[in-house]
C-alpha cells in the first residue's frame, strides 16, 4: 500500500529536520508568551518575536544535514535539539526564580551557588515545565519503534548549504526589523531582556559568550604590574579637600533623588501662557538650587555614553567613565569588583546601602552590578504595585515610586546610602496621569521637546511631595540629599528644535551649541546649612565621589577615583567627554574644532603657546579615558587592597524578601525611621495631591 504523504514526509531527513524546526519555533513562543517577561509593546515587537526563533534554529539544526550517514546525521540533529531544548528549558526555570536570562558567567559560576541547595532547588520547577520536554519523549518512543524510521538518503550539499543560506538571510531581515525598532541594540545592550526580545535565546547565548570571551581574555591579559601606572594617575591629579567643606555632612544619611533625563537650562526655565503669565517649569528645584542650605553647580557636565543612566552611575559611584562600546553594567558590572560608595560606606562609614527603582532589576543588569557595587538592598519593580495607570515602559512614575519607596525606606538603619532612581523625566515624554494640566507648553514643531517640559514638571512635583515627607518625618534634618542630572533629555538631532526656547537662532545652531547643552544639574543640599550657593566651577559626574567623600570627612586619597572634589581649589576644571571632546572654562573642543567660550566661536588662528595648551587638554582627557579604560577592561580593582576594602562576596547578597531581612534587623538594636516612630510606619506622612494615589 501506497504511504500517506504525512508519513513520508516524516521519514525523511528534511521532514524530521523541518518537524523538529516547527517543534523548537513552537516551544520558544510559548516560553516568549508565557514565561518571560519581555514586554511587547507594539504590532512589530510581536512580528520581531515570531521571527527570531526561526534564524538559530534552522542554522543549528542545519548542521545536521551535512552528515551523510544516517545514524549519525539523526542523532547529530537531535543532540542539537536536545542542547536548544535544554537551554530554553533551564532558562524558563531559571527566569522564574530570578526573573532573568542564563548567561556565561551563570553556567561557569554554577557550583558556587549550587552547594547546599539541596531539595530546595526541586522547588523552582513547575508541573507545566514537563511541555518542554514531551516532544522529545514522544520522538524519542518514535524512532524506538519505528515509528518514525531513519532515512538513508543524504541530503546533497547544495541543498544544506541552501538551507544554512535560507537562515543567514532570516537573521538578517530579523536584525534589519530590529534595529530599525531598537536602535543601537548591540551596540548599547539595553538589556538581556531586549536581546532575548529581538534577537532570540540562541543568539543571546551565543552573543553573551563572544563578549564574555573578549572581556575574559583581556582581564587575563591584566596584572597587578598594570596598577602602577593607575596608581600614579591618581596620586599626580589628587585634589586636596577644602577645609571649609571637609565633614559638612559627616554622618548623615546620604540620598541620591536621581534627575532622569533632566539638563541644566530647565533650571529657572518659565514658560508664559497666553495671556503673558509666566510659569516655572521647575519650581521646586529651582528653589533648592537657590537655597542657602545647597551648594549648587551650573557647569557640570553629563560624561555618559551608550550606557547612558548606567553610565551615569558608574561615573557617579566609582569615579570612573563607561566604556566605548556598550554599557559597562550589562558588559562587565556582573563580573568586575569594584570599590563603589556603597562598599566604600557599609565597610568604612557602617552605613546601611539601598536602591530603588520601579523598574525590572534586569534592566541594565542592575541586579548583578549592584552586588558588585556593595548595595546590600534592591527595591526594584517587584517590590512595587505596578500597573498600567501608573506606569510606562521604563518603570513607575515619580509620584507612585516615592510614595510607595517610603514603606522601605523607613525600615533602613541609619545613616543609609539610598539613591533613587526615579524615571517618569524620559523619552517619550508622554502625557502622564496624575501630572498638572495648568502648565502652559511650548509649541514646537516637535512633540518630544513639548512633552519634554509636561514630564519634567511633574517629575519636579513628585520631587517635592518626597521632600514633604522626609520633612515629616525628620529623616530631612539629618540627610545629605544629592540632586543630580544623568543625561541629556533633548538629543542633538532635535536641539535645533529648541533653539528658540533658548533665544538661539536654528538656523545658526551648531555642535558648539550642542555641547554647552550637555550640562545636567547637580546640588548638595545639606539642611541646617546657611552658606549655601552657586558654584561655576566647571566639573562632570566623575567628580561627584570624591566630592561626596570629602562632603562626609572621609579622606578620598586612598580609593582610586580619576575625579577630583568639586569644592577643592586644586580641581582642575578640565571636563572629559566619553568621546574624547573637552570642555573647560575656556575652551570646547569637539574632535580638531576649538571654540572660545566666551565668544562661542571657533578658533581660527591660535598661537603656538595656545596650541601647546590645546594639546595638553586633549592628551589629559586621553590619558583620564584610557586609565578608566584600563581599570575597568583589566579589572584592576581585584588587585588593589591599599584601600582596605574587601571584595563583597556576592553570594551573601539576596535582594529577596527585603522586607523581611531588614525587619528582623529590627527586631534587636534599631536606628530605622520606623523603630524612631515607636515601631509604627510613617508612609501616613506622605501626601499626595493627584488622582493616582494609591487607597
Amino acid at each position: 500500500m501506497k504511504k500517506s504523504y504525512k508519513e513520508s514526509w516524516i521519514n525523511t531527513r528534511m521532514g524530521f529536520f523541518s518537524l523538529l524546526a516547527i517543534l523548537f519555533w513552537f516551544k520558544t513562543i510559548v516560553a516568549y508568551i508565557t514565561a518571560f517577561n519581555l514586554g511587547i509593546e507594539s504590532i512589530t515587537q510581536y512580528l520581531i518575536l515570531l521571527i527570531n526563533p526561526i534564524a538559530t534554529t534552522i542554522f543549528i539544526l542545519a548542521i545536521g544535514l551535512y552528515v551523510r550517514n544516517e545514524k549519525r546525521a539523526y542523532t547529530t540533529t537531535l543532540v542539537l535539539y536536545l542542547l536548544m531544548t535544554l537551554l530554553l528549558f533551564s532558562n524558563v526555570v531559571y527566569y522564574r526564580e530570578f526573573s532573568d536570562f542564563i548567561t556565561i558567567n551563570t553556567i561557569l559560576g554554577v557550583g558556587k551557588v549550587s552547594s547546599g541547595l539541596g531539595e530546595s532547588a526541586l522547588k523552582l520547577f513547575s508541573i507545566t515545565d514537563i511541555f518542554y520536554l514531551l516532544d522529545l519523549i514522544v520522538i524519542g518512543g518514535c524512532l524506538a519503534t519505528k515509528k518514525i524510521k531513519l532515512d538513508k538518503n543524504p541530503i546533497k550539499g547544495r541543498y544544506a548549504f541552501a538551507v544554512t543560506s535560507f537562515s543567514i538571510l532570516m537573521f538578517a531581515l530579523n536584525l534589519t526589523l530590529a534595529e530599525a525598532d531598537r536602535p543601537q541594540l548591540l551596540s548599547r545592550t539595553f538589556s538581556k531582556d531586549h536581546i532575548v526580545k529581538y534577537l532570540g535565546l540562541n543568539f543571546f547565548m551565543a552573543y553573551d559568550g563572544v563578549q564574555t570571551y573578549q572581556t575574559n581574555q583581556i582581564r587575563a591579559q591584566a596584572s597587578e604590574n598594570d596598577l602602577v601606572s593607575v596608581e600614579k594617575y591618581v596620586k599626580e591629579h589628587h585634589a586636596d579637600k577644602n577645609d571649609a567643606m571637609f565633614g559638612k555632612a559627616a554622618g548623615r544619611n546620604v540620598i541620591y533623588v536621581h534627575l532622569e533625563s533632566l539638563q541644566q537650562f530647565m533650571i529657572d526655565y518659565k514658560l508664559t501662557d497666553k495671556d503673558g503669565v509666566e510659569h516655572e517649569v521647575t519650581p521646586f528645584l529651582n528653589s533648592l538650587f537657590h537655597d542657602k542650605q545647597t551648594y549648587a553647580f551650573d557647569n557640570v557636565f553629563h560624561q555618559v555614553s551608550a550606557g547612558k543612566t548606567s553610565d551615569a552611575e558608574t561615573l557617579i559611584e566609582n569615579s570612573l567613565f563607561g566604556l566605548t562600546q556598550g554599557a559597562l553594567f550589562t558588559q562587565l558590572g556582573g563580573k568586575n569588583t569594584f570599590q563603589a560608595a556603597p562598599s566604600i560606606l557599609s565597610q568604612t562609614e557602617g552605613y546601611t546601602t539601598a536602591a530603588f527603582h520601579g523598574n525590572v532589576g534586569s534592566f541594565w543588569n542592575r541586579n548583578d552590578t549592584y552586588k558588585n557595587f556593595g548595595y546590600q538592598y534592591f527595591f526594584d519593580a517587584s517590590y512595587y504595585d505596578v500597573t498600567d495607570d501608573n506606569s510606562f515602559q521604563y518603570g513607575l512614575h515619580d509620584k507612585e515610586f516615592f510614595n510607595q519607596s517610603a514603606q522601605y525606606l523607613e525600615h533602613l538603619q541609619q545613616p543609609f546610602y539610598a539613591k533613587m532612581l526615579a524615571v517618569s523625566n524620559h523619552y517619550p515624554y508622554a502625557k502622564i496621569q496624575g501630572s498638572d494640566d495648568e502648565l502652559p507648553l511650548p509649541e514646537t514643531a516637535d512633540e518630544t521637546i513639548n512633552g519634554y517640559f509636561a514630564t519634567a514638571h511633574y517629575a519636579d512635583q513628585a520631587i517635592e511631595q518626597f521632600f514633604n515627607y522626609l520633612k515629616a518625618t525628620g529623616i530631612y534634618d539629618n540627610s545629605l540629599i544629592i540632586l543630580y542630572g544623568d543625561h541629556y533629555g533633548i538629543s542633538n538631532s532635535r536641539n535645533p528644535e529648541l533653539a528658540e526656547l533658548l533665544g538661539k537662532d536654528k538656523a545658526t545652531w551648531n555642535e558648539y551649541d550642542n555641547a554647552q547643552l550637555q550640562r545636567v544639574p547637580l546640588m548638595y543640599h545639606i539642611p541646617g546649612e546657611t552658606n549655601g550657593s552657586i558654584s561655576h566651577t566647571y566639573g562632570g559626574q566623575i567628580d561627584m565621589l570624591p566630592t561626596l567623600l570629602h562632603l562626609l570627612g572621609i579622606d578620598n586619597s586612598k580609593y582610586l577615583m580619576l575625579g577630583q572634589d568639586l569644592f577643592s581649589k586644586q580641581h582642575e576644571q578640565v571636563v572629559a567627554f566619553r568621546n574624547g571632546d573637552v570642555m573647560t572654562p575656556d575652551y570646547t573642543i569637539i574632535g580638531d574644532n576649538v571654540y572660545d567660550n566666551q565668544t562661542g566661536a571657533i578658533k581660527t588662528t591660535i598661537s603656538p603657546g595656545e596650541q601647546e595648551t590645546i594639546d595638553k587638554l586633549k592628551d589629559d582627557v586621553q590619558q583620564q579615558l584610557s586609565t578608566s579604560d584600563a581599570i575597568n577592561n583589566g579589572d584592576l580593582m581585584r588587585y588593589y587592597s591599599a584601600s582596605g576594602l574587601q571584595e563583597t562576596d556576592i553570594t551573601t547578597v539576596n535582594y529577596r524578601d527585603q522586607l523581611k531581612q531588614l525587619e528582623t534587623i529590627e527586631a534587636k538594636k534599631s536606628t530605622s525611621l520606623y523603630s524612631k516612630n515607636n515601631n509604627k510606619t510613617t508612609v501616613d506622612k506622605y501626601v499626595r495631591d493627584d488622582e493616582t494615589i494609591n487607597k
